[in-house]
């Protein structure tokens, strides 16, 4: 059995390789010339289950009209006349209250611990090291920070996940370079997260999947998804001079990122799948005593400090309302701001390289992982800015879905329960 999977970033390569473990003969199209080369290239690296939270909260909606008004803000909105950007924020809007938080940051976190052990299992089976580290720390500036943070804190006791709320002397003990300069009420420090360096990640699990005999097709742009004659074909767009090639497959499974939407539309499926930009600065680290060791959260802005080898990744920001990938000054001041505010002289902050992405991002949180009601058409999408905490885990769970409908196995080993497209009666009839 052919299934075609269109996308090759963490959560496409990830899936791929499940699936031909399955036994599945597996092509791959990226429109890029490389695998994780858009959402999953720049991102802050961490693998934190008990961190993963959704964008919908409480006491959000605020934090962006304030944004409005402020030159460094975590989140920014800039109001645009995209009736899709209006459309997905009333649908956000209605997810942020307590009770929708607590449901949708449940479903995401019951992804990523399941992700995170199917990454050791990898890690350990195929020996890829992708400079991981253990341990991550939250840091709160103020108390009124800590204060925010209580429901995220209930969840973690209601769970058992282990942590700790720990004071400034604490974190400093954990993290010996942090400066004393910058104000630091505590932190949390959740000893069982990982942060790790998702492309080098996806690099060498493709080289696997490749040895595997997954095909992988780079730089093919697909124009549309049809279903004719009762089989799902896949049309690549036309390169100059030559007539659109048609792939056929017994299953596709979209994992395209942003670019996913477009492709459902023609067939009949409206997904309210969005762009939130997010920025990154990745740095050259100079001093190995004023750096950090592992990885940290800046509570009040929202920004990670990842490190990564002989380098650290600063990243952050969630921008909404712009499609476009521009690098936004303002943006990357906030991300060099906070490393300086608490690694002043780390790293070559002003040798930084920029980038900046589109997660792809549901109203409510949530990943949508399943079959759809077009016969043969699998998703598997909507990982906001957590697809690399969740890639193996969703891969596995997409392959485990594809088995079962073709009458190989039982389904995913995890509670699919507001997982699956049927959230947004995309499924099945």
């Amino acid at each position: 059995m052919h299934v075609i999977i269109i996308g090759a970033g963490a959560i496409g390569v990830c899936s791929a390789w499940y699936l031909r473990q399955a036994g599945f003969e597996v092509t791959v199209l990226e429109r890029r010339g490389a695998p994780a080369q858009e959402a999953s290239f720049g991102n802050a690296g961490m693998i934190a289950p008990g961190y993963v939270t959704p964008w919908a909260a409480p006491g959000m909606p605020g934090k962006i009209v304030r944004s409005l008004f402020q030159h460094a803000s975590p989140v920014v909105f800039r109001p645009s006349v995209d009736p899709a950007m209006w459309r997905w924020i009333v649908r956000w809007l209605r997810e942020c209250n307590p009770e929708s938080y607590r449901t949708n940051k449940l479903r995401m976190q019951r992804v990523a611990f399941y992700s995170r052990a199917c990454l050791h299992e990898l890690r350990s089976a195929l020996e890829i090291e992708y400079e991981q580290s253990r341990g991550y720390l939250q840091l709160f500036r103020t108390q009124r920070d800590l204060d925010l943070a209580s429901p995220a804190l209930a969840l973690l006791r209601e769970n058992n996940v282990p942590h700790q709320l720990i004071d400034a002397a604490g974190c400093r003990r954990i993290e010996p370079g942090l400066t004393d300069d910058t104000p630091l009420a505590g932190g949390l420090h959740l000893p069982e997260d990982e942060s790790g360096n998702c492309p080098i990640f996806v690099r060498r699990l493709h080289q696997h999947a490749e040895a595997a005999g997954v095909r992988f097709r780079f730089q093919t742009e697909v124009a549309r998804l049809r279903r004719t004659d009762g089989r799902l074909t896949v049309e690549l767009a036309a390169l100059r001079g030559h007539a659109r090639e048609v792939l056929d497959a017994d299953r596709v499974l979209l994992a395209a990122g942003v670019g996913s939407e477009t492709l459902l539309r023609p067939l009949g499926l409206r997904l309210p799948l969005y762009p939130v930009k997010g920025y990154s600065a990745t740095v050259m680290v100079t001093d190995e005593l004023q750096a950090p060791l592992g990885a940290l959260m800046d509570e009040s802005f929202k920004v990670a400090i990842t490190r990564m080898g002989n380098r650290l990744r600063v990243a952050g920001t969630a921008e909404l309302g712009s499609r476009k990938l521009d690098l936004r000054p303002a943006a990357l001041q906030t991300l060099i701001k906070v490393a300086r505010d608490w690694f002043p002289v780390a790293g070559h902050y002003n040798a930084a390289t920029l980038w900046a992405g589109a997660r792809p991002m549901l109203p409510d949180g949530p990943p949508l992982i399943g079959a759809t009601r077009v016969p043969g058409l699998f998703l598997n999408l909507g990982h906001g800015s957590t697809g690399w905490a969740m890639s193996c885990g969703s891969g596995k769970i997409a392959a485990d879905q594809i088995a079962a409908s073709a009458g190989q196995g039982d389904g995913p080993a995890i509670d699919m329960d507001g997982l699956t497209p049927e959230r947004y009666r995309l499924g099945p009839a």
